[in-house]
């Protein structure tokens, strides 16, 4: 497979960037449309396949303004709508089309927290991306104005450069809150309550704080010191971190308030509980959620077993059961731990996989073989019981399901066995049911999360709650909008609160 190295997409993008420069006039739609989309750099795939680092390597700067002169500056801004924090693009990207990139940043930091996590993992073609008015000219999403990809851009640059600043923070207030969880919604939470003028104080579970950020995408998709530097900025605010506390055991919820003198509070805790396929087979040696899976190799690094102490299976044949991100991750971290084959198994076709596309690719590149339209139907073990097989069915498409999606519908006699010795089970996760056990008066959906109000609000006085808890699994940026949104609200319930000394 042919593959165009960093040097020669900025060579190409500094040619077309001066010929552009060279006009001395401001570009026209035409000129505009007639950019080519700038390709995001990579590392090869056989050389990425054997390493942790991030397999993006990030824009040059003339790539960037490309890619960024490629905007149209359409006065609906549909991209915006498509936001669900309402970053105003337009501006962002016409700051970078002009060279000033410390001004595109500051835009956005407007409205987002986590620019270099959300310019990583989120899925902008499903977002900002989709009603792009170029994207929609060009009649492709392909084509759209890569937003993400620029967003990651200037938030590198402010990072790597040291210029990113904490925000400015009210007089104290007095009020205290407790933030349960800290993935992108609870960062969101405690970032904006803190700049009110309220204590904060975050609580994890983990030895490690940043949630679903460090525990389950892998470090080659998102370095985790990008996330340790936002936790970072977090405590440079004055927010007070307190891990290995898993409200409802180490405290109940309602402690917190009654107790611990906390006057309101935020949950979180995101929707961690995996779900397994209830199968035979499934309690074999060498059957694991891919939450187990990515925890060990992700936050506690046993891809690097020098360092690391925590094991983890070491896979010849391995099988990954689903077709999100979730299953991508597990199968190409699988690639990097040493399999000598990786086959993801899928019940539906490639179109209908909840995965990235660009996500979907990288696997390829990387060796992942894909089983379309198959799925395990039980897991085969030898006389130790550790995994030896995994018994298949054939499946093809019906009628849509409520998700809109086809239904996959079983083949009679189609069975077969596949021979692996490892299945990671990756095909969702419910919410963990402690805190829903342990607090009483905590009104749930029948899926387990916890519903709110417009607002963010529990059906608990002073409680409040958002992200993967109350969404379901569901992307970064759209964890973060529920933080945003339970932040206003606890804000203006405590400013309507008198001052404490």
């Amino acid at each position: 497979m042919s593959h165009t190295t960093p040097a020669q997409l900025q060579a190409s993008a500094c040619i077309k960037l001066n010929e552009l420069l060279a006009l001395g006039r401001p570009l026209t739609p035409k000129d505009r449309l007639a950019i080519p989309a700038q390709e995001m750099p990579n590392q090869d795939p056989q050389v990425r396949s054997a390493n942790m680092q991030e397999v993006a390597t990030g824009y040059s700067p003339e790539q960037a303004r490309l890619e960024a002169m490629r905007c149209l500056q359409c006065k609906n801004a549909p991209c915006v709508k498509g936001c669900p924090v309402a970053i105003d693009i337009p501006r962002f990207l016409q700051a970078i089309a002009d060279g000033r990139d410390a001004d595109a940043i500051a835009v956005i930091r407007e409205t987002s927290l986590l620019p270099a996590v959300c310019g990583r993992v989120c899925p902008q073609e499903t977002q900002c991306q989709a009603p792009c008015t170029l994207g929609k000219a060009l009649k492709s999403v392909d084509k759209s104005v890569m937003i993400g990809r620029l967003e990651r851009y200037v938030a590198d640059l402010e990072r790597e450069s040291g210029q990113v600043r904490a925000p400015a923070i009210q007089p104290s207030t007095g009020r205290k809150v407790a933030v349960i969880g800290t993935g992108p919604a609870g960062i969101t939470v405690a970032a904006d309550v803190r700049r009110a003028g309220h204590a904060v104080t975050l609580f994890e579970a983990f030895h490690k704080p940043g949630g679903v950020l460090v525990y389950g995408i892998p470090e080659f998709r998102l370095p985790k010191r990008i996330v340790q530097q936002e936790i970072d900025a977090l405590v440079a605010m004055g927010v007070k971190l307190d891990t290995n506390f898993v409200v409802g055991r180490t405290r109940k919820l309602q402690d917190l308030l009654d107790q611990d003198g906390f006057d309101a509070v935020f949950v979180g805790t995101g929707a961690g509980l995996p779900k397994f396929m209830n199968i035979p087979g499934e309690n074999l040696v060498g059957v694991f959620s891919a939450n187990e899976y990515l925890t060990r190799a992700n936050l506690m690094r046993a891809y690097d077993p020098d360092k690391s102490h925590t094991p983890i299976f070491r896979s010849r044949q391995v099988a990954v059961l689903g077709g999100g991100n979730v299953a991508m991750d597990a199968a190409r971290m699988a690639i990097r731990l040493g399999a000598e084959s990786v086959h993801l198994v899928y019940r539906r076709t490639e179109v209908e996989m909840p995965a990235r596309v660009e996500e979907v690719g990288h696997a390829k590149e990387e060796g992942v073989q894909f089983h379309l339209l198959q799925n395990a139907k039980r897991i085969l073990g030898d006389e130790h019981d550790c995994v030896q097989g995994m018994e298949c069915v054939r499946y093809e498409l019906g009628a849509p399901d409520a998700s809109g999606r086809r239904s996959p519908v079983e083949v009679k006699g189609s069975e077969f066995v596949m021979t692996v010795d490892t299945v990671i089970v990756a095909i969702g996760n419910e919410s963990n049911p402690l805190i829903r056990q342990t607090t009483p008066g905590l009104n749930t959906n029948k899926y387990g999360n916890i519903t709110v109000d417009e607002t963010g609000k529990t059906s608990l006085d002073r409680v409040f709650a958002g992200g993967d808890i109350v969404l379901g699994a569901a992307t970064v940026i759209l964890a973060m909008g529920e933080g945003r949104r339970a932040a206003a609200a606890i804000n203006n319930m405590l400013a309507a609160l008198p001052l404490r000394p």
